[in-house]
């Protein structure tokens, strides 16, 4: 007996692809932003606007406004490893506390830290339902 149906065969290109697993930013909060903001108003306050007649030189005011950013920003940004645990509510005071923990190794170290992500936590998700309930009356978006 033979079968009555013909076998498919195909060939599936699979592209190798990169996965970022960094990122570079300005940790909301931190000293490097504040450092961005005041390295940027210094700048812009150093651009001269006074003589603007024409096209070009409002182009170049504006090329050196671009450059002016990009060199403040990746003077400030932080390198983050991205990773399947990284957690938009951690802050600066959980990686002192967690950091302290690791180098004493005691119990009351260890109680601070949970205590501190505890709060840190319910500081953080009671800010996200309040913008989302103050957006537009979108209540039931929190249902998700």
């Amino acid at each position: 007996m033979s079968s009555d149906h013909a076998p498919l065969t195909i060939t599936i290109p699979i592209i190798e692809e990169h996965v970022q697993n960094k990122k570079w930013l300005i940790v909301k909060g931190s000293k490097e932003k504040k450092f961005f903001i005041n390295d940027l108003i210094k700048e812009i306050k150093a651009i001269d606007t006074n003589n603007l007649t024409d096209v070009e030189l409002l182009e170049k005011v504006i090329n050196l406004l671009t450059n002016t950013i990009e060199e403040t920003w990746d003077k400030n940004l932080k390198i983050v490893n991205i990773t399947i645990h990284l957690k938009s509510w951690w802050d600066l005071n959980c990686s002192r506390n967690l950091e302290k923990y690791r180098l004493m190794r005691s119990l009351e170290d260890w109680k601070k830290i949970k205590k501190t992500v505890k709060s840190t936590k319910h500081s953080f998700f009671d800010q996200k339902i309040q913008e989302i309930t103050n957006r537009k009356g979108e209540l039931w978006n929190l249902m998700n």
